[in-house]
């Protein structure tokens, strides 16, 4: 506690502006694709494609040091199979974090594959997968993370489907000190994204177009090497899950997870890394 008090200290005595906003032209950059990622309604809205010779992406302008982030997406609808979309956080270099949304394609009618994942200082091999309990080809859902120093939440419309705690008190490396860029993209993957890559990509549907919207970042913007942010972070900076947010991650867990590496024996033959033996929450 004295540890975490000492963290929002240092930060308090910078923390000045926030960046909270939902236009893309003024807080993404398209990075690659060669025109297959476009902006349209003024803005308002991204839309990314993927055909036989590319996919595409962008990231945000700002980069973050922890922080609340949402975004709207509509997934590639019909046969996806082979196709990965995403949305993530991530710093760069070999010992990089990252926080990962990937949505997996599927063969029309089957469910899309909700994958997760989070690197800390190079080292990722945490992944958590999951079936969403709605098809998100059919309209806009929001995906969210939630990064502060004490945890790293992943939400589906509000619904926390993954905790992945701060335990570095056991020896677990945890993102807190490199700031982050949001990307996001749309690209093949059929050497492994649909059923370990047994199912290809049917180009004859293609173009695959995926939507995002309502892109926000209530977080601390890092520039110039130091971060600041407004007392609107109170809401997150120490934000955990209470009764309800734990009853509905219980939920999640028992009824839409697929896989979690901290069960995957087969794996691990040395012994499960030492995060999996610690309470999932506080």
């Amino acid at each position: 506690m004295a540890k975490m008090s000492l963290i929002r200290a240092s930060f308090m005595a910078a923390m000045v502006v926030a960046s909270a906003s939902a236009n893309f032209l003024s807080d993404v950059e398209i990075t690659w694709g060669d025109g297959r990622g476009k902006m349209l309604d003024n803005g308002e809205l991204l839309q990314l494609t993927l055909d036989r010779a590319s996919g595409s992406g962008f990231r945000s302008k700002q980069a973050y040091l922890f922080g609340r982030f949402d975004m709207k997406m509509k997934l590639v609808p019909g046969n996806s199979a082979g196709t990965v979309t995403t949305y993530y956080l991530s710093s760069q270099g070999p010992a990089h974090d990252e926080i990962d949304f990937e949505f997996l394609g599927n063969a029309s009618g089957e469910p899309y594959v909700l994958h997760t994942n989070v690197f800390a200082q190079g080292k990722g091999d945490r992944e958590q997968q999951f079936y969403l309990w709605f098809d998100p080809t059919l309209a806009l859902h929001t995906y969210s993370a939630l990064w502060n120093p004490r945890q790293i939440v992943f939400y589906v419309d509000g619904t926390p489907v993954r905790v992945f705690r701060n335990s570095e008190g056991a020896g677990v490396a945890y993102p807190k000190s490199q700031a982050m860029r949001v990307y996001a993209s749309l690209w093949d993957a059929d050497d492994w994204a649909t059923r370990g890559g047994l199912v290809k990509t049917d180009w004859s549907q293609a173009p695959f177009v995926a939507s995002y919207r309502g892109f926000v970042a209530d977080a601390c913007v890092v520039a110039g090497g130091s971060p600041s942010c407004s007392a609107s972070k109170a809401g997150w900076w120490d934000q955990g899950l209470d009764s309800d947010g734990a009853r509905k991650l219980k939920w999640v867990r028992d009824n839409y997870m697929i896989y979690d590496y901290c069960r995957d024996a087969k794996r691990f033959p040395g012994g499960f890394p030492p995060e999996c033996s610690l309470p999932l929450l506080d």
